[in-house]
This record gives C-alpha cells, sequence and structure tokens, in this order.
C-alpha cells in the first residue's frame, strides 16, 4: 500500500497541488471577489499606490512626484521589480498580478523545502494543500500587494538560517542573511516584526554554540543594519526624509490609552485570524493548547525545539503584536500570518498522529479530518471565485477613461485617491488628491488635473482645496464592485473658476456646493 502510494499517490496529488496553483493566474484583470468576508479598500487603491514609482517611470519619465505620495521613498525593493517587469510587459495590471501569482507559487516551493527534513511527505503535501486551496490566499495572492514580496523574502531568510551550521562558509552565508533581512524591510517595514523569528531559527540548531551563534547573527545584523543605513543616507542625500516621515505618518492610527483598550485591541487582532479560515484558525489555537498543556512530555519538547515550528509561532506572534500596537487590523495584513499559521498546524497533526497515546492520536486523526474537510469545503469556494469572475472595476476604469478621451478639451490628468490604480489598468494619467507631503490645494495647482474622480461622496477638504481653483461638472456615474461605501465610482470635469468679488473665501463654504457646480452626489 505505502509503495502504490508513494508510486502513483502522492505523484497524482503533487499534480493537483501544481494545477490549483496555476490556476490563481487565471482572470487576473478581474475584480477582487464580491460578497466575500474580507472588507479591504486595499482592492481600491494599494496595488497602484506601491507601484507608483514604476508606472511615473514607464508613462512620465520620472519617478517621483514633489509634494505627492511617494511610498517608494520607504518600500523601494516592490516598485524597483514592477520597473523591470514593466520594461519586460509594460504597465498592466495584468503583469504585475501576475508577478504576484509566481511569487505565490515560488512561496509554495519554499515552504516545501522548509518542510522537507522534518515532517513526513503527506504533511508536506497536506500543508501545500491548505495553502492552495485557501480563498483568503486565493483572493489576496492576486492582489499586487507588498505582503506576497515580504513572504518570499522571510521564506528564504528562514531557509538560509536552518541551514547554516551545515554550510562550509557560514560567515558568508550570515552576509547573505544580513542581506536578506534587509531587504525583507525594505519590502514592507512590517518586516522588524517577523525579525524574531528568524533570529530563533539560527538559535535553535546553534545553542550548543553560543559564540558561534552571536558571531553568525551579529555578521547578519550588521550587514542589515549597513545597508539600510546606506539608504537612509540616500534618503537624507536626496531629501527624500519628508517623504519617509510622511508615510509612517499615514499608517499611525489612535491608540488605545488604558489597559483594557489594549487587551481589546490585543483580541480583535486575534479575531482576525478568522479572516484567514473560521475552521482551521479555532483548531490551530486548540492544538497549541493541548501542545502547551504537554509541554512536559517527549512530543512537544521536541516540537518546542524544532526551529521550523518555533519560527512559525515567532512570526504569527509578531504580526498579530504588530496589529495590536497599531489597532488597526486589515484582511491583507493576515496573508503572511496564514501561511505560518497553516504551517504550524501540520507539524502539530503530524507530530500527534506520532504519539504511542491513544488520546493524543485521537486528536491528531480529528485534526487531520477537520483539515481534509477544511481543504475540500475551501476548494469549492475558491473554484467558485475562479468560474465567476467579474470585471465591474476594470470596467469602470476603461469606461471613465474613454470619457476623458472623449473630451480632449481638458488635460488628460485625473485627481483621485484611486488614481494611480486607474493608472495601472489603463494608463490614463493621475494625481492622488488624498495624500501627499504638500497640501491638497498645493498639488491640484501644480498639477493642473482636468477631471476629478471620487467613490459615492464628497470630501469637504478635498472639495475645499478643489474649489480654490475649480467648479465640478459631475459626468457620469460608474457601479464597481459591493463595498457599500465604495460602490460607485463619480467622474467630474474640472472647470476652472475665478472667485468672484465677495464670494466666500473661508474652508467651511468653499467644502460645500457652490452655485456653479452640478453635482448630484452628496458631501460627505
Amino acid at each position: 500500500m505505502k509503495t502504490l502510494l508513494r508510486q502513483f499517490g502522492y505523484p497524482v496529488w503533487l499534480a493537483l497541488i501544481v494545477g490549483l496553483g496555476l490556476l490563481h493566474g487565471l482572470h487576473l484583470s478581474a475584480d477582487f471577489p464580491n460578497h466575500s468576508p474580507w472588507p479591504d479598500w486595499a482592492k481600491y487603491t494599494d496595488e497602484g499606490w506601491y507601484a507608483n514609482a514604476a508606472i511615473r517611470a514607464h508613462l512620465l519619465g520620472h519617478w517621483y512626484e514633489p509634494g505627492g505620495f511617494n511610498p517608494a521613498v520607504a518600500v523601494p525593493l516592490w516598485p524597483a521589480l514592477v520597473w523591470l517587469l514593466f520594461c519586460l510587459a509594460g504597465v498592466s495590471i495584468v503583469a504585475v498580478r501576475g508577478l504576484v501569482v509566481a511569487l505565490f507559487c515560488l512561496n509554495l516551493l519554499l515552504v516545501e523545502r522548509l518542510l522537507r527534513a522534518s515532517l513526513p511527505r503527506w504533511a508536506a503535501l497536506l500543508t501545500l494543500t491548505l495553502l492552495v486551496t485557501s480563498p483568503f490566499l486565493f483572493a489576496f495572492s492576486r492582489l499586487a500587494l507588498l505582503e506576497p514580496l515580504l513572504l518570499t523574502l522571510t521564506l528564504l531568510a528562514l531557509w538560509l538560517a536552518l541551514h547554516l551550521p551545515s554550510l562550509n562558509r557560514p560567515n558568508s552565508a550570515a552576509l547573505l542573511l544580513g542581506l536578506l533581512v534587509a531587504a525583507m524591510v525594505l519590502a514592507k517595514t512590517t518586516a522588524v516584526f517577523l525579525l524574531p523569528a528568524i533570529a530563533g531559527a539560527v538559535l535553535l540548531p546553534m545553542r550548543a554554540q553560543p559564540r558561534r551563534y552571536l558571531r553568525i547573527l551579529s555578521l547578519a545584523g550588521i550587514t542589515a543594519g549597513c545597508l539600510l543605513a546606506v539608504w537612509a543616507a540616500l534618503l537624507v542625500r536626496f531629501h527624500l526624509l519628508q517623504d519617509l516621515t510622511y508615510f509612517f505618518f499615514i499608517n499611525r492610527y489612535p491608540r488605545p490609552q488604558t489597559a483594557a483598550g489594549w487587551l481589546a485591541s490585543f483580541g480583535w487582532s486575534l479575531h482576525g485570524t478568522l479572516w484567514i479560515d473560521p475552521f482551521l484558525m479555532p483548531l490551530l489555537g486548540l492544538l497549541l493548547l493541548v501542545w502547551m498543556a504537554s509541554l512536559r512530555q517527549l512530543w512537544a519538547c521536541a516540537l518546542a525545539q524544532n526551529p521550523v515550528f518555533v519560527a512559525c509561532l515567532l512570526a504569527m506572534s509578531g504580526m498579530i503584536l504588530f496589529m495590536a500596537a497599531q489597532d488597526h487590523t486589515q484582511p491583507r495584513y493576515y496573508t503572511v500570518v496564514a501561511v505560518f499559521a497553516v504551517l504550524a498546524l501540520v507539524q502539530l497533526l503530524a507530530a500527534l498522529l506520532r504519539q504511542p497515546g491513544r488520546l493524543l492520536r485521537m486528536v491528531g486523526s480529528v485534526a487531520l479530518l477537520v483539515s481534509v474537510a477544511a481543504a475540500v469545503r475551501n476548494t469549492g469556494q475558491t473554484l467558485q471565485f475562479l468560474l465567476h469572475p467579474q470585471y465591474s472595476w476594470a470596467d469602470a476604469a476603461r469606461a471613465l477613461t474613454a470619457s476623458v478621451d472623449a473630451r480632449p478639451g481638458s488635460p488628460r490628468l485625473l485627481l483621485a485617491t484611486s488614481g494611480d490604480e486607474i493608472t495601472l489598468m489603463t494608463g490614463l494619467s493621475a494625481v492622488n488628491d488624498d495624500f501627499g507631503t504638500d497640501l491638497p490645494e498645493r498639488r491640484i495647482r501644480r498639477s493642473n488635473p482636468g477631471w476629478f474622480a471620487a467613490w459615492n461622496d464628497l470630501d469637504p477638504a478635498i472639495l475645499a482645496a478643489i474649489h480654490r481653483s475649480y467648479s465640478l461638472r459631475q459626468v457620469a456615474v460608474y457601479p464597481v464592485m459591493d463595498d457599500p461605501e465604495r460602490n460607485r465610482l463619480v467622474l467630474f470635469r474640472l472647470v476652472p473658476r475665478t472667485p468672484e468679488p465677495g464670494s466666500p473665501l473661508t474652508f467651511a463654504a468653499l467644502g460645500q456646493i457652490l452655485p456653479k457646480d452640478h453635482v448630484s452626489i452628496d458631501v460627505e
């Protein structure tokens, strides 16, 4: 039976995994799945925001917008990769999403490499199955966000950390590890919360050699610190520190002021793991409780000394603590947690199934059945997403661009919070009306846009900034996706406005609909 499984069962299983992974690359221009349980505004904005340096470099000849929103200053690695991609494929949302799907498939391979030494083959394949069938990961692995690249670099760093003791040149490998750590931070700044996982993966194989561990960790730390210091020096040299400061400013949210508030924030961060999977995540929590209650037993102690398992726990904890500290949970943040949670889950159930005690084996068997059932259920939901793609966002962007091109009298420049996303989809040049180091009215005067797009209603601050120079003429309304706060994209033509003598100039007055405006939506 085992021979048949090795000869036929495992190859077929692996082929199914590969096939499901490749299916992630279908319908890449489709909407994020509508009516999903994951309310994340990243599907409207973040792909364009974090690629805007590469988009500008190809379409406009410069990557930097003075006074605008320039996230590439803080997280330059992704826009650099996207710029290289655009050199080959041109500016396209399908191309950049294809790159993310390729990273997802690479991450599956890296996961298999991490587990090869510590788990039987069936457990490694089960891990890959749970990852490739996850509707949560399917939805977010097809958006061009920062998390897939961060996950790739983290898995590479963990793989290198685990193999450091067996390498002929550990010092050279430590320098490479430092390079990967620096790349992680430059890919997404939240990578600092994953560094304990890397340090733990280095420590456990070398716990009997503390001096060697400290030397290697110091080399890696110094390398990473020097590379990040060079980047910081470049920002100072080119006067970009204001953009870096602004990047962290807009990502700062109100924090709790009491112990009860912090506890509630941590609770919500833990609760957010249910976004990953409403069955597998509670199962993981129960198995972790069993493991902690059994720490005096040999199997639990062996897991506690397993560097892959410990790194998974540290990575999950780091990301959850980050979200608790920010008091700001977003589904996309859990894509990193999801991978390490599945790895930890399968390691726990595989360890339980190997135990001589009937009760522990029964717990492991039940966990295995729940995992298989969850994989079957998730496969069905993922296939539903694939079989019923919708294109309202892409259609709206194309229709909006066609409306602009049909009226050549106004400058072909769009003012919109989601403008970078529209540029990525259609090539229409855009300026962000909401984010930037300069005041909105200064950015508007400097850029001289001809068009403005808003979601559902008008923001009084943006409206006041527009009214300094323009009146609004509503042109069209486009239905987009399912978010009740962002399901109508409204296009306006900007008509130059000369304030009349005695006309109101206060912020409160300009932040309202003026007589010369033609607008059918409300000010929020």
